[in-house]
C-alpha cells in the first residue's frame, strides 16, 4: 500500500461509518476501527473492505471489463462526458455546518475511478471516495487519484458513510440508491447522475447485438428520485466518435454487453476500419428536497 492510499483513507475516515453498528470510523495505522471495536483492515492494494455479512448479490464488473473500460477511457473518447460531470460537480470549497460536513465527493459504482479523478483534478481542495462492490474495481480505484480513498461496499445494503458527510455524489452509468444518497449528502449537496440516451452507441447495437437503452429511462429515473430529490439541471452531451476496431471491442467489453461479448465479437470483422459512433449521455443534477 502506498503512502498516498493511507493518506487518502485517513483523510476521509471520519466520514465513514461502521457497516456493523453505524458508528464513525477512525484510522489506526492500516486498520479502520469504530468505538465498538469493529475493525476493517486496509488491503495491501490500498482499499478498505466494508462488506459484511452474507455474500452480496451484486456481481459488479470483472477485471476484464475494467481493463476494457480503462483502455477506452484512456483514449479520451468519453472526455466530453467527464468534463460535463466535472462542471456539474463544481470546484467545491469547504462546506459550512457541522464538523463532519466536508468538501468530499463520493462516486458510487466508481469502476475505474475515471470520473471521480476528473472532478478531483478540477478541485484541488476536494477529497474523494470511490465506492464499488467489485474487488477488481476497488483495487483499480485505489490507483485512480492521490486524493481518492477506495472503499469496497454494496450500496444497496446502505452506504457506509455518516449522515450529511459529502457535498456531492456521482452515479455514472451505475445503479442508484436515492434514499441512501439523500442521507449522506449535505443539505445543499448535489447528486449528479449520468445516464445514456437511446441514441448512445446506437450504430453498434444492431451489428454487435449490444444491450439497448430503455427509451423510458429518464422518466423512470425522475420517478425514483422524486421522493428524495428535485431535478435542478440537465445537460445533454452528444457527439460523434470515430472508433477503430480495438475501440469498438473495448466499448462492447466494458459495459452490460460484455456478458454477450462472445456472440458479439464475430460482428467486429464486418465493421469498417473506423466506425462513426454516437455518444449521447444525459447529465442530471439533483438536490435533496
Amino acid at each position: 500500500m502506498s503512502p498516498a492510499n493511507q493518506q487518502a483513507l485517513d483523510a476521509v475516515a471520519g466520514l465513514l461509518a461502521c457497516p456493523e453498528c453505524a458508528l464513525g470510523l477512525e484510522a489506526h495505522d492500516r486498520v479502520l476501527r469504530c468505538g465498538h471495536g469493529h475493525s476493517f483492515d486496509i488491503a495491501k492494494q490500498g482499499y478498505v473492505s466494508l462488506l459484511t455479512g452474507a455474500s452480496t448479490k451484486m456481481t459488479g464488473d470483472t477485471a476484464a471489463m475494467l481493463d476494457a473500460r480503462a483502455a477506452f477511457q484512456g483514449g479520451g473518447h468519453f472526455a466530453p462526458i467527464a468534463a460535463a460531470i466535472t462542471d456539474a460537480v463544481g470546484p467545491g470549497g469547504q462546506s459550512p455546518g457541522t464538523e463532519r460536513a466536508s468538501d468530499t465527493v463520493l462516486e458510487v459504482g466508481a469502476g475505474t475511478g475515471y470520473y471521480l479523478a476528473g472532478a478531483l483534478d478540477a478541485a484541488p481542495a476536494t477529497r474523494g471516495i470511490a465506492l464499488d462492490v467489485a474487488k477488481p474495481a476497488a483495487r483499480r480505484c485505489a490507483r485512480a487519484h492521490e486524493r481518492a480513498a477506495s472503499v469496497l461496499a454494496d450500496a444497496w445494503r446502505g452506504l457506509p458513510l455518516r449522515e450529511h458527510s459529502v457535498r456531492a455524489v456521482l452515479s455514472v452509468f451505475a445503479p442508484r440508491n436515492p434514499a441512501e444518497v439523500a442521507r449522506v449528502l449535505t443539505e445543499d449537496g448535489q447528486f449528479v447522475v449520468a445516464t445514456p440516451t437511446d441514441r448512445h452507441l446506437a450504430e453498434l447495437v444492431g451489428p454487435l447485438g449490444m444491450v439497448t437503452v430503455d427509451p423510458d429511462k429518464d422518466r423512470r429515473l425522475d420517478t425514483a428520485m422524486s421522493g428524495h430529490f428535485d431535478a435542478v439541471d440537465r445537460v445533454l452531451v452528444e457527439y460523434s466518435m470515430k472508433l477503430g476496431t480495438v475501440d469498438v471491442a473495448n466499448v462492447v467489453g466494458m459495459g452490460p454487453s460484455a456478458h454477450h461479448a462472445a456472440a458479439a465479437h464475430p460482428g467486429l470483422a464486418a465493421l469498417p476500419e473506423v466506425t462513426e459512433v454516437t455518444a449521447s449521455v444525459l447529465i442530471s443534477t439533483y438536490r435533496p428536497n
